[in-house]
């Protein structure tokens, strides 16, 4: 087939054009390398996976492009919280802008697409296991963090409009923590932030009082389920939970990191107004509801956390390896 990834220089569009090309597919990235990186895609054979920095919109001005298409990714957005409170205009103008162009024309050449939205959407529910039709609640509009969320929650309503106003075969899924090879800490990623300073030895900076939990799955399991849920005509018009639901705290997650790289790493709790110099609201848990998942597709998370931390763990003592020996070299 050929296929679009919007945002497939980022950490998990890469992932998926690396399984996509690997099952023979021709692939088009759309990416303008905000948060994306070059080398992500390093080992894709350019012939078969084609590069286009730019941003959707502006690669959609002419469309007809796409109707040669099978399927769409659209998983282009900002990421990590500390960008998302950093920089949040390009926040809003990215998920809002971007999705209502990619929408549009999927929906006027009818080509099947996947948008990657995102847990935030729940807001600062307390149902947990947070359910896909569960109602949310967002904070203050003072928090600029909740306005990623229903920028993702709009993403969500275009493309269930797009679904019942013009049958566009459209696919949702709001992503729990997505982790794996390639992630850095550098947009406020934590479990790749833990890591790089457990293999250092460095304090690990852990924000707020750290009782609020998460849960992490591995990035092969989420590239895995996309394109069952997309190639599935009855997933077609729904929303799903993607994500693992083994449940840890932040401070658990810290002392797990140290613990299992034989660190001595201190663990250092920062105030969230000193972490992200501004007021932070957050939420106490994040958990997903997987059953709608494991209905439609069987869906079951292969990797649990302590096998994500070791390899994360072998990865980036790898790099702190090559980084020396680099060094060493100049």
């Amino acid at each position: 087939m050929k296929i679009l990834i919007s945002g497939g220089a980022g950490f998990i569009g890469s992932h998926l054009a690396r399984r996509l090309a690997d099952q023979g597919h021709r692939i088009r990235i759309i990416d303008d390398l905000s948060t994306g990186r070059l080398e992500n895609l390093a080992d894709l054979d350019p012939e078969q996976c084609l590069l286009e920095q730019t941003t959707v919109a502006e690669a959609l001005v002419d469309d007809a492009w796409l109707a040669d298409y099978d399927r769409v990714y659209h998983l282009a957005a900002a990421v990590g919280v500390d960008l998302i409170v950093r920089q949040p205009v390009h926040t809003i103008e990215t998920n809002v802008v971007q999705t209502a162009a990619l929408l549009d024309a999927a929906a006027r050449h009818g080509v099947p697409t996947l948008v990657a939205s995102s847990s935030e959407v729940y807001g600062k529910s307390s149902a947990v296991p947070f359910n896909e039709d569960d109602d949310v609640v967002y904070g203050s509009t003072r928090f600029s963090r909740w306005s990623y969320a229903m920028t993702k929650a709009l993403d969500e309503y275009l493309a269930m409009a797009h679904a019942r106003e013009h049958s566009l075969p459209a696919v949702a899924v709001r992503l729990f923590n997505t982790v794996g090879p390639g992630q850095v800490g550098q947009y406020g990623m934590v479990l790749p932030r833990f890591i790089e300073r457990a293999v250092r030895q460095r304090p690990i900076q852990v924000y707020g009082d750290g009782r609020q939990t998460r849960c992490f799955c591995h990035v092969s399991d989420v590239v895995d389920a996309m394109p069952r849920l997309l190639d599935e005509p009855s997933c077609h018009g729904v929303v799903y939970n993607l994500g693992c639901d083994e449940e840890v705290s932040i401070n658990d997650l810290a002392r797990r990191v140290v613990e299992r790289a034989g660190s001595s790493s201190p663990i250092e709790h920062v105030p969230y107004d000193r972490a992200y110099a501004l007021d932070f609201d957050d939420l106490p848990r994040r958990v997903p509801d997987l059953n709608r998942i494991r209905r439609a597709i069987g869906f079951a998370p292969t990797y649990n956390l302590d096998a994500i931390i070791d390899e994360l763990i072998e990865q980036a003592r790898l790099e702190a390896a090559s980084a020396a020996t680099d060094e060493t070299s100049a």
